[in-house]
């Protein structure tokens, strides 16, 4: 579910997660509401996935709405490193 180099956004509530997804889909963003990866710590259970080519308008869309995850992860092979920690 979660390729190679893709980036998984982890937030401390489902609502927060829902309202990102809203407005990114709103935006046409393709990303994509998944089950937060076991290797990953979620409260909610849940987390955004999107591409490397998005990167940069989809946090720059997420800071603009304060809707920072967590915690940001890259896939790199069979691990998730950790990009930063957020709110």
């Amino acid at each position: 579910m979660v390729k190679d180099g893709d980036y998984v956004a982890v937030f401390n509530s489902v609502h927060r997660v829902m309202e990102a997804e809203r407005l990114l889909k709103d935006k046409k963003l393709k990303i994509l509401v998944i089950p937060a990866p076991r290797a990953l710590a979620a409260d909610c259970g849940l987390a955004l996935r999107y591409s490397e080519d998005l990167r940069e308008e989809v946090e720059a869309l997420l800071t603009a709405a304060e809707l920072l995850p967590r915690h940001l992860y890259r896939k790199q092979g069979d691990t998730f490193v950790e990009i930063g920690a957020k709110a």
